[in-house]
């Protein structure tokens, strides 16, 4: 599996997953990650910037789920999001390039028969 980079997420999802867990720190769940009495004071108990510090961890347990194009749609955890995104990223690239490519066949086939056709009525 691919290391946690969370620059594989939109701003957008980044607002939502540390939203999100800040208002479950808030709300009194446990952290995630194991904070000093003298760190909780220095991020003064704010549950936001703790919950800063475990996204860039990546350690939230939040499920991500993203739509792409052509229904499919990528979802799991934030570890696996960016996994599952990059995989099908590159599937849907290469349908793009096999439709691509099945076009210009089709285009020249096109052609070749006009050719053809054109050389009969000549005759």
């Amino acid at each position: 599996m691919e290391t946690f980079n969370p620059e594989d997420f939109t701003k957008y999802e980044k607002a939502r997953m540390i939203g999100s867990r800040a208002l479950q720190i808030a709300m009194g769940a446990p952290f995630l990650i194991k904070l000093t009495e003298k760190d909780i004071v220095e991020l003064k108990y704010n549950p936001i910037s703790i919950a800063k510090m475990e996204f860039k961890k990546g350690v939230i347990p939040l499920t991500i789920v993203r739509p792409l194009p052509k229904a499919i749609v990528d979802s799991g955890s934030v570890e696996e999001v960016s996994t599952l995104g990059k995989k099908l990223v590159k599937e849907i690239q290469q349908t793009e390039e096999d439709e691509k490519s099945l076009e210009d066949d089709m285009k020249q086939s096109m052609e070749e028969i006009m050719k053809e056709m054109s050389s009969q009525d000549d005759d």
